[in-house]
């Protein structure tokens, strides 16, 4: 595995921890947005073991699916799931942080939120970290 997508994940895993501390103290906004941004990083890993460029973008999904031939199991028969949840989470980024007027973030977002971003993330997690293993 290439040092920068060691790196990526070693981050996602500590992202990932704390999220169930945010759980605790019921900042569920928190979760959903660090929950994006710990996949995002994870599907970055991936891209950067591919050796392709990674973009400046927060849904890296497209570019992983323009390049679904060289993806490895588990992630290639997952795909699918993933890419979901990736849109999913990328559709709440900015509103889960900064919010609106008609919205607010700590109003929003409730326990189940935040549950079902954080099983997100631990089922995204677990199949990079088994693709990025085999080589």
């Amino acid at each position: 595995m290439d040092k920068l997508s060691e790196d990526y994940l070693k981050r996602a895993i500590i992202r990932y921890e704390v999220l169930n501390e945010y759980l605790k103290r019921e900042g569920y906004a928190e979760v959903v947005r660090e929950a994006q941004e710990t996949v995002e990083l994870l599907l970055k890993a991936v891209l950067i073991d591919l050796g392709l460029i990674v973009p400046t973008m927060h849904d890296v999904s497209l570019i992983l699916e323009k390049n679904k031939e060289f993806l490895r199991e588990p992630l290639l028969s997952n795909f699918e799931k993933i890419r979901t949840i990736s849109k999913t989470l990328r559709k709440e980024r900015e509103v889960s942080f900064y919010g609106a007027e008609d919205f607010l973030p700590s109003e929003e977002y409730d326990e189940i939120d935040a549950r079902n971003a954080i099983d997100d993330v631990k089922f995204v997690l677990d199949i990079v970290k088994r693709t990025l293993e085999i080589k």
